[in-house]
């Protein structure tokens, strides 16, 4: 059962004219946004590190986004995520989108509930 598979990234904005054209030009996104996540780990800028976003370093946050993107592009495409029915493809998106935003927030609030704990100096349990 060989069907095409479509030959675009970026919702057609970026067209390929074969397949192995396109995991290249995938390839070369997601190796741009690797390259960027490295380079702001290393660098950490004082304006990232210094402001707070939901109890969180700026900088984390721009760590979760870019993550999230490559997720979606390695599924979208590497996975050919884009040729399958609609039906299905909603319920992989789905069920993700949920499980993430329920993993960060519980991340942010244990990672706060930490923070705090170091910051007075107060153990609420004794483990």
């Amino acid at each position: 059962m060989a069907h095409d598979h479509k030959l675009e990234i970026f919702r057609g904005l970026i067209k390929f004219k074969s397949n192995e054209a396109k995991i290249w030009g995938v390839f070369a996104f997601l190796s741009v946004v690797t390259v960027i996540e490295v380079a702001l780990g290393i660098i950490k800028p004082e304006v990232l590190t210094g402001n707070r976003f939901l109890a969180m370093k700026l900088l984390n946050w721009i760590f979760i986004v870019l993550t999230l993107v490559k997720a979606y592009y390695i599924t979208w495409d590497f996975m050919h995520m884009r040729d399958e029915k609609k039906s299905l493809r909603r319920a992989v998106v789905w069920t993700a989108v949920f499980l993430i935003c329920y993993l960060v927030i519980i991340l942010l609030i244990e990672g706060d509930y930490i923070f705090d704990v170091y910051k007075s100096g107060y153990v609420k349990f004794n483990f």
